[in-house]
C-alpha cells in the first residue's frame, strides 16, 4: 500500500507538471472536432497557448525565471520548425494568419511545453543531479545535438554517434527526486529514454488531431515511425541540458556522494 501510495503521489506530481501540454492536446482535439468561428484553427491555437501561458505565470504555477526558459525553448523550436518545414520533413497544411514561412506560431509552444514540464517537474519533485559533467562538455554536446537536426540534411547524420556519446558522458550521472518526503534515484540516461518515448506517444496523439502532418500522413493518419523516438530522445536531452545548466547558473549545485550512499541503503 505504501508503494502504491507513493506511485499515486508521483503520478499526481507528473500530471500537475504536464498542465501546459495537456491544455495543448485538449485544444488540438477540441478545435479538430468543433471548428471555431472568425479565425482559422492555427490562430485560435496560438491565442489559447498565449492565454494559458499568461494564466500559468499569473497564478504562480510558473515563475518568471521559468517563463524565460520557456520563451527560449519557444524560439529554439520555431527555428527548428522553420527549417524542417521548408525542407519537407513535415507540414502544416491548414490556413492561418499567424503562419510565417509555412509555420504557425503556435508550434513553438509545443516545444515550450516540454520545457514547461521539465521546469515544473524539477521544482515539484525537488530534482537534484549527481556527478553532472563539466559545463563545457554539456554545452558542447547540446550544441552538437541541436546542430545535427539541421546539418544531417546536407551531411552525414551522426545522431547515433551522438547518442553513444550521451551514454558515455552521462554513464555515472544520476537524477535524484523526492516523492512524499522520500528520496529516490534513477540513472539520468534512463530518464532521457523514458521522457523521449512518452513524447513519441504524445506526437502520435498530436498528429492524429492534426497538429502537423508527416508526408506519409497526407492521405490518412498512420502511426509515427518508431525511429522518431531517437529524434525526440535527442531533443529531450538538449532540453534537459539547457534547463539543468540554467539551474546550475542560478546556483543549484549537485548533491554530495554521501546522499547517494544513503539512498543506496534506503531505496525501497
Amino acid at each position: 500500500m505504501r508503494a502504491l501510495n507513493q506511485l499515486f503521489r508521483f503520478g499526481w506530481e507528473q500530471a500537475m507538471s504536464c498542465l501546459f501540454p495537456v491544455v495543448i492536446f485538449a485544444s488540438l482535439a477540441i478545435t479538430q472536432l468543433i471548428p471555431l468561428p472568425i479565425l482559422p484553427r492555427y490562430d485560435w491555437l496560438l491565442i489559447i497557448c498565449l492565454l494559458m501561458q499568461w494564466v500559468m505565470v499569473r497564478s504562480g504555477l510558473e515563475t518568471r525565471d521559468e517563463l524565460k526558459v520557456i520563451t527560449l525553448f519557444h524560439l529554439i523550436g520555431l527555428a527548428l520548425e522553420l527549417f524542417k518545414v521548408n525542407m519537407g520533413s513535415w507540414s502544416y497544411p491548414d490556413e492561418g494568419y499567424s503562419k510565417v514561412f509555412g509555420v504557425p506560431l503556435y508550434s513553438g509552444f509545443m516545444y515550450a511545453s516540454v520545457a514547461s514540464y521539465l521546469c515544473q517537474a524539477w521544482r515539484r519533485l525537488k530534482v537534484e543531479l549527481f556527478k553532472w559533467p563539466p559545463f563545457w562538455v554539456v554545452v558542447s554536446l547540446a550544441s552538437a545535438i541541436y546542430l545535427n537536426f539541421f546539418t544531417h540534411h546536407y551531411w552525414v547524420d551522426i545522431r547515433w554517434w551522438l547518442s553513444a556519446l550521451v551514454v558515455i558522458v552521462f554513464w555515472r550521472a544520476w537524477v535524484i527526486y523526492e516523492v512524499g518526503g522520500e528520496r529516490y534515484r534513477m540513472p539520468l540516461a534512463l530518464s532521457f529514454v523514458l521522457i523521449g518515448f512518452f513524447i513519441w506517444i504524445a506526437e502520435n496523439i498530436a498528429t492524429f488531431f492534426g497538429a502537423w502532418e508527416y508526408p506519409n500522413q497526407t492521405d490518412a493518419w498512420s502511426l509515427v515511425h518508431l525511429g522518431k523516438v531517437s529524434s525526440w530522445l535527442l531533443l529531450v536531452i538538449v532540453s534537459f541540458l539547457i534547463v539543468a545548466t540554467l539551474k546550475q547558473v542560478k546556483g543549484k549545485k549537485p548533491i554530495t556522494t554521501n546522499t547517494v550512499e544513503y539512498l543506496t541503503k534506503s531505496d525501497p
